[in-house]
């Protein structure tokens, strides 16, 4: 068995439970093909680098497969046909990862720094000055 890491992007206009249903849908494949899933990961919602079929934003989602290519092979093929996914991607790992991918762990660590280390906004009250006549600038 080889190892692969696969990821797909599916339109912005189905739903979170709509690309959950996918992504077990795809599983299903896999184990039906003698191998297995072992990390799933949705990223979410995110802009993509270029417009896709039209569309700016897409639903990311990773699997790590440990599994044989005729199972992979069948995925994508069942991919291309899917009208929902507008583009996908496999690679062949030496070995799977075992924690969060990069993206996830950038995704926490920016959510921690933009929460946790800055100090609250302190909007000061608007004082007059002398040569002001009431107004803003």
């Amino acid at each position: 068995m080889s190892y692969y890491e696969h990821v797909f992007i599916a339109r912005p206009d189905i739903t979170e439970q709509q690309v959950e249903t996918l992504t077990k849908d795809y599983t299903k494949i896999i184990t039906d093909g003698g191998g297995k899933v072992t990390k799933s990961e949705y990223w979410g919602l995110r802009n993509t680098a270029y417009v896709i079929k039209k569309n700016k934003k897409a639903h990311y989602v990773l699997l790590n497969i440990d599994g044989d290519h005729t199972a992979i092979t069948e995925m994508e093929r069942i991919e291309r046909i899917n009208p929902d996914i507008l583009r996908s991607m496999t690679i062949r790992v030496e070995e799977l990862e075992e924690d969060l991918s990069v993206v996830m762990q950038h995704k926490s660590e920016r959510g921690a720094a933009r929460y946790d280390d800055k100090k609250p906004y302190d909007k000061k009250p608007y004082e007059k000055k002398p040569y002001d006549k009431g107004g803003r600038s």
